[in-house]
């Protein structure tokens, strides 16, 4: 049986992500997205536009020197425009490791991602990573 179409949009763009290609992740997202970030560090927010969300994800593997992976781990969806995905993330910036559990509820309108909510297993240790 075929993967629902909201779950592939959500795989391609897994792994757009981890090769860095901007291009296909641009064309995956509403022009008017936004990605909501936990937290209370200089990474953490509201980045609204697929432009800032694009530099909010350049910004990210700046500041890791390239070293962040994301293993998607599973996708699930509800067939009404939503999808959550599991992934693992690991990264290395300034002495510091981090490797945990997290997730994305996407808001899936059409053939776009129009609002992504991330979810981390510990914000006290993503906070203490990216500050």
């Amino acid at each position: 049986m075929a993967e629902h179409p909201h779950a592939q949009l959500v795989r391609k763009g897994y792994e757009a992500f981890s090769r860095g290609d901007m291009d296909t992740l641009r064309s995956l997202t509403a022009s008017d997205a936004t990605h909501h970030v936990p937290g209370n560090h200089p990474l953490s927010g509201d980045f609204k536009g697929v432009d800032t969300i694009l530099d909010y994800y350049r910004r990210m593997f700046e500041e890791t020197n390239g070293s962040m992976q994301v293993e998607l781990r599973n996708v699930f969806v509800d067939g009404r425009g939503h999808a959550i995905s599991v992934h693992h993330f690991t990264a290395e910036r300034g002495g510091k490791r981090l490797e945990e559990d997290g997730g994305i509820v996407f808001r899936i309108v059409g053939d776009k991602a129009t609002d992504l909510d991330e979810c981390v297993e510990d914000i006290d240790k993503s906070n203490e990573f990216w500050s």
